[in-house]
């Protein structure tokens, strides 16, 4: 099984992060390669567009409004992998309330690729992600 995680330290409190990218079907918001997200079984799924056109469906396995996390694992896409799950968290920061910690983690099953691809792949998605996190509050 191989993993990755991506931190980044982000201009807004926890609770200002947290509304921004808390919410399931919120990615459209803040990340620029989705353009849609919607809604699947009662909320607890959601089919994702692409900025290409791609299509990946994700179901939530975990959701925690004090803890600032939610978890979800694919149910249909388009990477070399199996068995993935995903958490996006955002971390308090002590003694600094303006700022947040916001963590992307993942763990999986490389298919066809090896372990060394798959978690550079990842990474580069969880830290284009935080990238555009970063200036979607900084434009705020």
């Amino acid at each position: 099984m191989a993993s990755t995680s991506v931190s980044r330290v982000v201009p807004a409190s926890p609770d200002e992060v947290w509304n921004l990218i808390g919410g399931f079907h919120s990615l459209p918001d803040w990340l620029p390669f989705i353009q849609e997200s919607v809604s699947e079984q009662g909320g607890r799924a959601r089919r994702l567009t692409s900025a290409d056109g791609e299509v990946i469906i994700e179901q939530m396995t975990a959701y925690d409004l004090l803890e600032r996390s939610y978890s979800y694992t694919f149910l249909r896409t388009p990477f070399p992998v199996t068995g993935y799950e995903a958490t996006l968290r955002v971390h308090a920061l002590p003694g600094r309330p303006e700022a947040a910690e916001v963590q992307w983690s993942g763990r999986f099953v490389p298919d066809g690729v090896t372990d060394e691809e798959v978690e550079a792949l990842f990474t580069g998605i969880y830290r284009d992600g935080l990238d555009a996190l970063t200036a979607a509050i900084e434009r705020r």
